[in-house]
């Protein structure tokens, strides 16, 4: 048997007026989607539990079959096994996003999606100057000194060694997604699963005076933070930005941070083994610490302008290796950050043509197959940000009797009596060890 799971990220969305009062997923011309639906059932499921964020991080990990009750730890950590950056037992990681912020409103949660290289440029002016301009760190309701000593801990148990060389990384990532890595070991905890702050991809065009970090260790994120604005305010970078006509980068916005992850094995726990196709580091890393194979396609952008062809067809290729070849599509998800519902109909689209129907087809020349389109959250365009609730999936294959839906769409998906509230469960049905239903 072979399986294959499209993840068009965000997609779920509400009637829009822009198009004609219909959802993104019915005003797109989506014929293989909608074949899928016919040939087999139209359901929704629930990835992101109430308790939780809901993120891309937690309703992928439920997505693929994980209880993120059981399994999360936070976002970041997740990044950091895409870039191999292993995680000691004292040790966080925490996202670093680039930013533009003006009047304290959140102007761009990518900085006007900053190049790789410029965001390389700023991240190492703030490894190179950041630490040295810390001097205590708020731990516990006191402030604990910054040992200066070239080894670390200096006279004091309790002190801690010079931030900018021993205990922050500043590591950079794919343009405005970028990580800082506290070391932790041998000192007194500073962070706790009681520290948070709001993902800025939340707070587009809103204030932000509210959502800067809170809890255990957040004088630390909100200092550096802070020091950033100063340091990013002439740099070089900005400097040629304001020429171009770009948006500035005025500072690093620290969130999602959490301790190691531990993932039991994908094929331990189902039997199969995967691979996976995506330009975010996010579902790399997911897919590094289930044991999928990473596969890297050119020309994949995490935008709208990526290369829908080239994921098709590395995809297609996957099949005769692989059990279950994964495409995860992130142009949809970036469409209702940016409030763009012609793009976001748009990019479905080119998904349904260049994925979905090359697909579909190569799964039934392999013989035995199943199909399932589903994304992890919604991601509505009236928000622009992420988003509880339930989403559409489209599943097909052999043992899937077909339900009486013609079209994969929202509407079509809410009137199913196929419901998941934990959307954890739905692998099992996906790959056939459990029953489909509740």
């Amino acid at each position: 048997m072979k399986y294959a799971l499209i993840i068009p990220d965000g997609c779920a969305d509400e009637p829009q007026e822009s198009l004609g009062g219909k959802t993104p997923l019915e005003a797109a011309d989506i014929p293989a989607m909608d074949a899928v639906a016919a040939a087999g059932v139209v359901g929704r499921a629930n990835h992101t539990p109430a308790t939780l964020p809901a993120g891309s991080d937690v309703a992928n990990l439920s997505l693929f079959g994980y209880n993120p009750s059981e399994y999360y730890t936070g976002r970041a950590p997740l990044e950091a096994a895409a870039q191999g950056i292993e995680l000691g037992q004292d040790d966080w990681a925490i996202r670093c996003n680039l930013v533009t912020i003006e009047d304290q409103m959140m102007k761009s949660f990518t900085a006007g999606h900053v190049s790789t290289a410029e965001a390389a440029e700023l991240l190492r002016t703030l490894q190179e100057r950041l630490g040295s301009a810390v001097d205590t760190v708020r731990c516990s309701g006191a402030d604990i000194p910054i040992c200066r000593g070239e080894h670390g801990i200096s006279g004091r148990q309790e002190c801690l060694p010079h931030l900018g060389t021993d205990r922050l990384e500043f590591r950079p990532g794919v343009s405005y997604r970028n990580l800082l890595i506290y070391r932790g070991a041998g000192c007194p905890p500073i962070f706790s699963t009681d520290t948070s702050a709001t993902a800025p991809h939340d707070l587009t065009d809103k204030s932000v005076l509210d959502d800067y970090p809170r809890g255990p260790g957040s004088d630390l994120l909100n200092h550096l933070m802070s020091e950033s604005v100063a340091l990013f305010a002439d740099h070089p970078v900005n400097v040629a930005r304001r020429a171009a006509g770009k948006l500035l980068v005025t500072n690093i916005w620290l969130w999602g941070l959490g301790g190691t992850p531990h993932l039991t094995p994908f094929f331990q726990l189902h039997g199969k083994r995967g691979a996976m196709i995506t330009a975010v580091d996010l579902l790399r890393g997911l897919a590094t610490l289930i044991g999928w194979r990473r596969i890297e396609v050119p020309g994949a952008t995490g935008y709208l302008d990526t290369d829908y062809a080239a994921k098709g067809r590395y995809a297609v290729d996957a099949l005769n290796d692989d059990d279950l070849v994964c495409v995860h599509v992130e142009a949809t998800d970036e469409a209702s950050h940016e409030g763009n519902a012609t793009a976001k109909a748009r990019a479905l689209e080119e998904i349904d043509r260049h994925i979905v129907a090359p697909l579909h087809e190569a799964l039934k020349r392999h013989g035995d197959y199943r199909i399932l389109v589903t994304p992890d959250h919604p991601t509505p365009l009236r928000t622009k940000t992420h988003s509880h609730g339930d989403v559409p999936f489209a599943l097909a294959g052999n043992g899937i009797a077909p339900d009486s839906a013609a079209t994969y769409d929202d509407p079509t998906a809410g009137r199913s009596p196929l419901a998941f509230d934990e959307g954890w469960r739905l692998m099992g049905c996906f790959l056939g060890t459990s029953h489909l239903g509740k």
